[in-house]
């Protein structure tokens, strides 16, 4: 049963490439340009990507080093149906707005569930309880809304209710938030994204959650020195 929730849960939820550059001298007091190969507007500099330097990786016991690559391989896994639940909610925001009378509102509502849950319901009955918590934590840091409200938006409040209860049963919340700011956990996943990001492992999709990776690390190396 608890997988069949993450089904209809899934379901409801619905380097820009640099080319040749030249770099052209206007005149003997102008500043160098940069021209970007199919850009005709001349440039003074190049904007990049934050880039983070991570550092080794260190544990204080075979415990947390064998945990924390158990959550790398269950993070690493549900990510994708997390980006694609926030991709479809903006599509299906987007679409929403055009359509005016609620009642082809829900059925277009319905098609896209439908469509979902044909895509991808065999991969997500494949699920376990902690991947599907991680998924509705990751869920959260997507789109800044708890899968709970997902539910009670796109269908009705006493469905949102059924199927948090449901979840409780398998000790899955559908009400679980994202803070890697507060609980370690969050930011072991958040240290995996980021590392996965840079190394190409996972597509990067921008949090709508407002915090800094490189903050986050500074607090919770604050925490471990202040307990040691």
């Amino acid at each position: 049963m608890g997988k069949r929730f993450l089904v209809i849960l899934f379901g409801v939820m619905g380097f820009v490439g640099i080319g040749q550059v030249a770099e052209e001298t206007l005149d003997s007091l102008a500043q160098q340009y940069i021209i970007m190969e199919g850009d005709s507007v001349l440039q003074s500099s190049i904007a990049l990507n934050e880039v983070y330097v991570f550092g080794r990786l260190k544990f204080s016991s075979y415990n947390d080093k064998l945990r924390y690559y158990i959550l790398r391989r269950k993070t690493m896994k549900v990510y994708p149906y997390a980006k694609l639940a926030a991709e479809r909610l903006v599509e299906l925001n987007d679409s929403l707005e055009h359509i005016k009378k609620n009642s082809h509102k829900r059925r277009f509502t319905r098609k896209v569930q439908k469509f979902i849950e044909d895509e991808f319901s065999e991969e997500l009955k494949k699920l376990t309880r902690t991947e599907g918590q991680i998924l509705v934590k990751l869920i959260y840091r997507q789109t800044g809304i708890t899968a709970f409200d997902l539910v009670k938006e796109l269908r009705s409040g006493w469905r949102a209710f059924w199927y948090n209860t449901t979840a409780k049963m398998f000790s899955i919340s559908i009400k679980e938030e994202y803070h890697p700011d507060m609980v370690h956990e969050d930011y072991l996943i958040e240290d995996i994204l980021q590392r996965a990001f840079a190394d190409f492992s996972l597509e990067r999709q921008a949090s709508v959650l407002e915090y800094d990776y490189a903050t986050l690390t500074n607090i919770w190396k604050d925490q471990n020195r202040s307990r040691e």
